[in-house]
């Protein structure tokens, strides 16, 4: 099985696609760091992973099963289209991922954790607005970046 240890290295951007779906590649390479306790700071199953089990309805550690077989990002795509019990068009896909991109913390209590957070990494910007924005600047920091 091709792993990666995600204590060296981020996981793949949320933005990244596989088969249309944004969070797959990302949500994989935590799986597969996960198939060998090597996560790191990176949780599998987190918040913005539920999105893709609840939009797919696959189970998280049926998919973690299936991660841990060493299949790679395609093989793991079939199995996706094959075994999803919530099937979708491809227009659903790509209107499902667009909204991904765009999710944003509506609530108080989550704006504030959002907005200490954006205040830590990079307090001089403004264009911080979406979870995945957030996300992408988060990684480049974590690993030695200065955004």
């Amino acid at each position: 099985m091709k792993t990666s240890s995600l204590t060296l290295h981020p996981p793949r951007s949320p933005r990244v696609r596989l088969g249309g779906y944004t969070i797959l590649p990302r949500l994989l390479d935590k799986a597969r760091a996960e198939a060998v306790d090597a996560t790191g700071e990176y949780k599998f199953n987190s918040t913005l992973d539920s999105l893709f089990f609840g939009f797919t309805g696959i189970d998280a550690a049926v998919f973690l099963e299936e991660a841990k077989t060493g299949k790679s990002d395609g093989e793991i795509l079939l199995w996706i289209q094959k075994s999803a019990p919530l099937k979708h068009s491809a227009l659903e896909i790509i209107q499902w991922s667009a909204w991904t991109e765009r999710f944003a913390l509506t609530d108080i209590g989550s704006r504030d954790w959002f907005t200490g957070e954006i205040r830590r990494l990079c307090p001089e910007r403004s264009d911080i607005e979406t979870v995945f924005d957030y996300l992408d600047v988060d990684d480049f920091v974590t690993f030695g970046g200065k955004a």
